[in-house]
């Protein structure tokens, strides 16, 4: 009697329609063409026989705590109308464990000769509903699946500057939660278009101080995001004695500075007070408010840790396999730019117009190209400029590496920024050198909507870009111009590298 229950109960909610999430008598339509079946999704599951092959098999990911309580209400609505069991509240389970999971349920009933699953690891697809820190979390977790064919990724906007989703032209604002606005979102999920993008290793290494720890410091000490730096464990073939050694990845960009010192306050700021973070207009308002208090648009008298790049590290390029280019940095704010969104949709390479290009030496600004645009700011005042027509920042370089050297003197500690995520990160002050380089590592599939605002290499005049712009404001300032067997690149991470603490609170990122 209970077994034939149960099944009445599975055969109810296999069907087309299920009871509404709000309890209403009104039912929801299963959307069949992002459907999973369960026996693919749950471990020790029989398979099931007469499943269609949906078009657009869908995982998941939602950030709950992002958004306010959208993404909650995000939560419950996607469950609402997929299988629940493919939809997943990051808090609850991290995407490393549910994606092993899934690709070996995958590969084991392919073994069996199921079609479905060979048909849905092909058109398989991941939607990650969060801030950028989310987002780079998930680009993380894949890229360490090393997989022969890894799913593409789309992006729900749910945080503060939403850069990624707004490069790739899933907008901006937080999106709308009820069953209308997922269903849209969806269609154009599966009508979106793959796009490579470069991923980007950074490493950093420097002698154990005497004394203190340098360790970086996330905002009010609390465990930082997984794609910034970790230090890697004493069992790591990058683990040298005598010194600590931290890496990571990045999507979109570093920055360090004076911009990365207010991003940090601002999330010290959001996690000492959440209830006063709920709105991403207020969210805005107080990081413009932030700006001024941290002294970004005055001269650093009181913030002597926002001195000019020049002042605490040497700068090298590479463009050219063995040949480093010292770099001039006269700035207070610098952003190694792989995506054209920053701060919240800005721009700061702009696009230079072809006569632009060739005086300088540069190339078009393509995601997946190997090269990172690096830009420098003077103060806010100087970044302003983005927010007229053509405007941009100083256009320092175009490398596939570059490099700092912070020698003993310039400060004690600097604030970098990596996808949107801050730290402040103590500096020695023996005389050793502190080394931080940033080098091309591999690339990632992402899902290009109609407005998408990159441009790859392979279609340089789509989606939605402009080619031959001239240049509107500029700087007015002229900007300074893979080694073989480097052990220290040879991955992007390691699981751990993406992975977060058992005890991380999923609140904390973006």
């Amino acid at each position: 009697m209970a077994r034939e229950m149960k099944q009445s109960i599975h055969n109810l909610f296999s069907k087309d329609q299920v009871p509404a999430a709000d309890g209403n008598s009104e039912t929801v339509e299963i959307l069949k063409d992002y459907y999973i079946p369960d026996y693919i999704l749950l471990p020790e599951s029989e398979t099931e026989q007469g499943c269609s092959v949906p078009e657009c098999p869908v995982i998941v990911f939602i950030n709950s705590k992002s958004g306010g309580q959208l993404g909650g209400e995000l939560l419950v609505t996607c469950r609402s109308i997929l299988n629940r069991n493919q939809v997943f509240d990051l808090g609850e389970k991290t995407p490393d464990k549910v994606l092993h999971q899934l690709y070996f349920n995958l590969e084991k009933h392919k073994k069996n000769g199921d079609n479905l699953s060979a048909e849905i690891q092909r058109k398989l697809r991941i939607v990650v509903a969060g801030g950028d820190g989310t987002a780079g979390w998930l680009l993380g977790v894949v890229s360490d699946l090393k997989l022969a064919q890894p799913p593409p990724i789309a992006t729900m906007p749910l945080g503060t500057g939403n850069n990624l989703p707004f490069s790739f032209g899933w907008g901006k604002k937080n999106p709308g939660t009820n069953h209308q606005s997922v269903k849209a979102f969806l269609e154009q999920v599966k009508d979106a278009k793959e796009m490579k993008i470069d991923s980007w290793h950074i490493l950093m290494r420097m002698r154990a101080p005497k004394e203190g720890a340098c360790d970086p410091i996330a905002p009010l000490d609390l465990p930082h995001s997984l794609h910034a730096f970790h230090r890697v464990s004493p069992s790591d073939e990058m683990n040298e004695e005598g010194y600590h050694t931290f890496r990571g990845g990045f999507w979109n960009y570093f920055s360090m500075g004076m911009d990365a010192q207010v991003s940090y306050a601002f999330h010290s700021e959001r996690k000492l007070h959440p209830e006063k973070f709920k709105n991403q207009l207020v969210n805005q308002t107080t990081y413009a408010k932030l700006s001024c208090t941290q002294g970004w648009f005055c001269a650093s008298l009181m913030h002597p840790s926002s001195r000019n790049i020049a002042q605490l590290a040497k700068v090298k390029i590479m463009k050219k396999p063995g040949e480093w280019i010292d770099l001039h940095i006269p700035r207070r704010s610098i952003v190694c730019l792989n995506l054209p969104s920053f701060s919240g949709g800005l721009n700061p390479w702009g696009k230079p117009s072809k006569q632009k290009l060739h005086s300088r030496d540069l190339t078009p600004p393509y995601v997946d190209d190997g090269f990172i645009e690096v830009v420098g700011f003077r103060d806010a005042w100087h970044g302003l400029i983005l927010f007229a027509p053509k405007g941009h920042g100083t256009r320092l370089a175009q490398a596939n590496r570059i490099r700092f050297e912070f020698n003993k003197g310039g400060a004690d500690h600097t604030f970098m920024r990596i996808d949107g995520e801050p730290w402040k990160q103590p500096l020695p002050m023996d005389d050793e050198t502190v080394v931080v380089e940033i080098s091309h590592f591999g690339q990632v599939s992402m899902l290009a909507n109609t407005h998408c605002q990159s441009r790859s290499i392979n279609a340089p005049y789509s989606p939605s870009s402009t080619e031959d712009e001239d240049d509107g404001y500029n700087s007015n300032e002229d900007a300074l111009e893979e080694e073989e067997g480097s052990e220290e690149r040879k991955k992007l991470g390691a699981a751990d590298t993406f992975r977060l603490p058992e005890d991380f609170d999923v609140a904390h990122l973006s």
